[in-house]
């Protein structure tokens, strides 16, 4: 290896630059300057005001004592700033603030004040000992050499914390949707789960499917109400049902995604809205397009019936419409789409010819021709009901929503 190739040469700590005597003849402020940083740090950040006769006090005392008296170990040496013991320390302290529920911001702000501290009544004692005042710079350099090689340990210990946590919840949240999938947990289960999931349990939800290789940074769009798993080929999200506004938020999210959704229910019916939703999806076309919404299993429940059996369905299509049945290809195409749409606006002609885009003289033409091959039947209330659903099995026209 060449010289350029050789790895750069780390930076000397600015502690060695220091006396080694420094150590020494600053260790006995220690005691005087604890209680110091103890008194300042309370009063200049808010989450540490409470009494320090208790815990909270012992566990500080101790870190500031075992942090000053690592500080002192260092001038005139080549140590890194934390040994093993104290490092532990200090990623201790980053993630006691994790699980108390402070940011970082607090400990932080309580790093910078006792180094202020520290720095004070360091100078002011070397000053009193005829140490020079290029032992001051030095020395306030070394401490905020100090503070932030704390800092960073603290911080990085608090992200490393909060990471297995968020671990921790993805877990259990989707251990609760696949028990809520299986559909047979008694409601105290449900709850325990949930609460171990740190999941607040909405009054509704709705249950999302999609192909898995579409689910990219889905649980992050969704936000930390839903609950989100992937499975071998597809993903399924719990979504609190919120109405419209959530709605339009959801399909926009969705969009692209070859997404259903399923109607939103309590807990007990998840199992059954993910069936709806697969239903639906596998009786209407794919949904290819970047833009394209997702399948919502409401809106298309008559579908999801037709699917239940298909083989009856496919009877009674050949029944009813036995009276097309001699029709060349594209005339019958033409009346069966007519009269579906009759069938849908109760034989209103505007309606129908808007629909169907061609002139109202057309649809009576037509429908004349139907009332000649149905004869009575169009009359037929139960006719007509299964005439529409020989119909829809055999076009897959999607009911329009309400």
């Amino acid at each position: 290896m060449s010289r350029s190739e050789l790895p750069p040469t780390p930076p000397e700590p600015p502690w060695l630059a220091l006396p080694p005597d420094v150590g020494n003849r600053l260790r006995s402020l220690t005691p005087e300057l604890v209680e110091a940083i103890i008194k300042a740090v309370p009063q200049l950040v808010p989450a540490y005001a409470r009494p320090m006769e208790g815990s909270f006090g012992h566990v500080l005392r101790k870190g500031v004592t075992a942090a000053l008296d690592r500080f002192l170990d260092l001038p005139g040496t080549k140590l890194p700033a934390l040994s093993d013991e104290s490092r532990q320390l200090v990623a201790g302290l980053g993630r006691g603030e994790f699980r108390q529920g402070r940011s970082m911001d607090s400990l932080l702000g309580a790093y910078r004040m006792g180094a202020r501290v520290t720095f004070r009544e360091m100078s002011r004692r070397s000053m009193e000992q005829g140490l020079g005042s290029s032992v001051v710079v030095d020395l306030g350099e070394s401490i905020m050499a100090y503070i932030d090689e704390l800092s960073a340990v603290s911080a990085e210990a608090y992200a490393f914390e909060q990471s297995e946590r968020a671990g921790a919840v993805d877990r259990r949240r989707a251990e609760l949707l696949e028990l809520l999938l299986l559909g047979q947990a008694d409601p105290t289960a449900l709850r325990q789960a949930a609460s171990l999931a740190d999941w607040s349990v909405p009054a509704e939800v709705a249950v999302v499917t999609l192909p898995l290789e579409r689910a990219g940074g889905l649980r992050q769009q969704l936000g930390p109400g839903a609950i989100v798993i992937e499975r071998e080929t597809d993903a399924v999200a719990l979504v609190p049902e919120r109405g419209p506004v959530s709605r339009a938020e959801l399909e926009r999210v969705l969009a692209g995604r070859r997404a259903a959704v399923g109607p939103a229910g309590g807990l007990g019916q998840v199992a059954q809205s993910l069936r709806l939703a697969v239903l639906a999806a596998s009786m209407l076309p794919p949904r290819d397009g970047d833009a394209e919404p997702p399948v919502w299993a409401g809106e298309h429940l008559i579908e999801v019936v037709l699917a239940a059996e298909p083989s009856a369905v496919g009877e009674l299509a050949r029944r009813r419409l036995a009276p097309l049945a001699a029709l060349p290809d594209n005339q019958r195409d033409r009346l069966e789409e007519t009269l579906l749409t009759w069938l849908r606006n109760w034989g209103q002609r505007a309606p129908i010819a808007e629909e169907l885009g061609i002139h109202a003289q057309t649809v009576g033409y037509r429908v004349l021709q139907l009332r000649e091959l149905f004869g009575d039947e169009l009359k037929d209330p139960k006719a007509r009901f299964e005439l529409e659903i020989a119909l829809r099995s055999r076009r897959k026209v999607p009911a329009r929503s309400a």
